[in-house]
């Protein structure tokens, strides 16, 4: 039996019971149970690394990703005649199991762990190895017939496996997160043509400005929302450039002639995904702006839904002593001693998911920086950040959609009663009085509590009655058209 302790081999101990077996590394043996297809080097790293409570398998589109690198990489050595058929073909079927999601849970590794991932790959590794084992006839640990590092490894090194499956996993949940954004702005386009004709005041500075639709309102923040599912297209761009094939700093050390394009080719077929070899392998394995783009697309879009949110809440405050303006679905009772109070809880738990994207930006910031020479250690952290930025934004607006959006009302006679109390009316009587006049009607409007209309057509007989029931139609001042006094 194979015995050598500087390759990742292993030492089946006859005389140790059955449910587990004994794998060797080079700093030791370590006593593994057979239920488990990991083994030694994912096990050395469940002892250090117990920093979140959040293993590896909490973003299954990352187990996925591993497995399509393996697959992919087995395909290409076997092209290159570097693995032999027999047990390339068994890492690709193990890599096929491991796509499909079938042994998720024996990916436990922290999501943030020291190493640049290379626990991570090791666990990718093992997991496939003992898979390709069981399909060979062989036994868990008996990796003279199909190793972890000799054989599943073959041509790699973490520091292409790991940026190149963890990019393909960024991929397939910025799709996750688009999705998601589309429905919202679906469901605001939705209440924008239910709310098309409900006459309301628009605001600056928290004051009365304009008159405008509340189905405007709506629409508005529909755009804005499709306006983030188009950036984050853009920032696609970078993370489909990948580094397969580099090896440890990008020289492509170990790996044969021809392997990178062919591993990339064969990664971007079986992903399905418009992946591209970088120009510069050195330069791709230690460089991590494109995590710092797509972070900041991502923060750009918690700002954008944050900001809705605090709108909604100000639009539906009170109710009596607040805006008042539309209603938010009631799910729970709002205090521990106040009866009947209800508090608009999804814009609140989605604002505060916001705020930890925001914070999260800061990280890969600083993680991105924090890279050194030929390779940035720091990325188990940006992945943790940006997995976990968009998992749970993508949950938050799920939750905004179906528990706020989709059944809000609105306080139509409210809202109108409100405009035509305004001040801000004044304005749509700039081109006919001018705003030196209409300043002057605005200013004795506060002073004497009198609407515009008392002041203007019974008053000062500024408009005939006819003139302010044309200007101040609701039609007009939800899709105002230019009037002049002849």
């Amino acid at each position: 039996m194979h015995t050598d302790v500087l390759n990742h081999s292993s030492l089946i101990n006859e005389e140790t019971d059955k449910d587990f077996r004994i794998e060797r590394d080079f700093l030791g043996e370590k006593e593994i149970s057979n239920q488990n297809l990991y083994g030694v080097q994912t096990t050395r790293a469940l002892d250090n690394f117990q920093i979140t409570g959040l293993p590896i398998s909490n973003e299954p589109y990352m187990i996925k990703a591993l497995g399509l690198v393996k697959m992919a990489a087995a395909r290409a050595n076997m092209d290159c005649g570097v693995l032999p058929e027999n047990i390339g073909n068994a890492i690709i079927e193990a890599s096929r199991r491991v796509v499909s999601g079938a042994v998720n849970d024996q990916f436990p590794t922290d999501l943030i762990q020291g190493g640049a991932g290379t626990s991570v790959n090791m666990n990718a590794n093992e997991v496939i190895a003992n898979l390709a084992l069981e399909q060979l006839g062989f036994e868990k640990g008996d990796y003279q017939h199909c190793d972890p590092n000799n054989h599943v490894n073959c041509s790699q090194s973490t520091n292409d496996v790991y940026p190149s499956a963890f990019r393909i996993a960024l991929l397939l949940r910025m799709e996750t997160y688009q999705r998601e954004l589309s429905q919202l702005a679906q469901s605001f386009v939705k209440k924008g043509e239910e709310f098309k004709d409900v006459l309301k005041m628009g605001r600056t500075q928290l004051q009365d400005a304009v008159p405008m639709s509340l189905g405007d309102e709506f629409k508005g923040w529909a755009h804005t929302i499709e306006e983030e599912i188009t950036r984050l297209d853009e920032s696609k761009k970078l993370i489909q450039e990948i580094n397969m094939g580099a090896t440890a700093i990008g020289t492509k050390v170990n790996a044969p002639d021809g392997y990178p394009e062919l591993v990339c080719d064969y990664l971007a077929q079986f992903s399905g995904l418009p992946l591209r070899l970088s120009e510069n392998l050195i330069e791709a394995t230690s460089d991590t702006g494109a995590y710092v783009q797509l972070s900041g697309v991502l923060k750009r879009s918690a700002v954008k839904v944050s900001k809705i949110c605090n709108d909604l809440r100000l639009l539906s405050s009170g109710p009596r002593t607040g805006l008042n303006e539309i209603n938010l679905p009631q799910l729970q009772p709002g205090s521990s001693i106040m009866p009947g109070k209800v508090n608009p809880v999804i814009p609140e738990v989605v604002n505060q998911t916001a705020y930890y994207v925001i914070g999260a930006d800061v990280t890969v910031t600083m993680a991105s920086e924090a890279g050194q020479l030929q390779l940035n250690v720091m990325e188990p952290v940006i992945a943790f950040s940006l997995f976990t930025s968009m998992q749970w934004m993508t949950n938050a607006c799920q939750t905004l959609r179906m528990k706020c959006i989709d059944g809000i009302t609105a306080n139509a006679a409210h809202t109108q009663e409100m405009v035509m109390n305004s001040i801000g009316i004044v304005t749509l009587l700039n081109p006919m009085l001018g705003y030196q006049t209409c300043a002057g009607i605005a200013k004795e409007a506060l002073a004497t509590k009198k609407t515009i209309h008392q002041l203007v057509v019974e008053d000062k007989k500024l408009l005939n009655q006819a003139e302010w029931d044309q200007l101040f139609s609701s039609e007009n001042l939800i899709r105002p058209k230019y009037f002049k006094k002849h």
